[in-house]
């Protein structure tokens, strides 16, 4: 993340993507040390399946995302 903010010379704006895209990976795609090679997710019992766990997450975000403009 600090090597992305060097290269734009700071987050322009607050409420930008980039954010979200790294806390997403952090807890959900990057194994601990801490915690014997698990992600924070997997420590809290939420389990991402499949060997792409970007795609994964993309493929369920845009169902819950198809889901959600359904209901309304």
């Amino acid at each position: 993340m600090r090597d992305r903010e060097k290269t734009m010379r700071s987050l322009k704006i607050e409420d930008t993507p980039i954010i979200d895209g790294h806390r997403l990976y952090y807890n959900f795609v990057r194994p601990h040390e801490a915690l014997n090679g698990k992600t924070p997710s997997e420590e809290a019992g939420i389990t991402i399946e499949g060997k792409n766990k970007w795609l994964t997450l993309m493929h369920k975000a845009r169902q819950y995302q198809k889901a959600k403009a359904t209901d309304s």
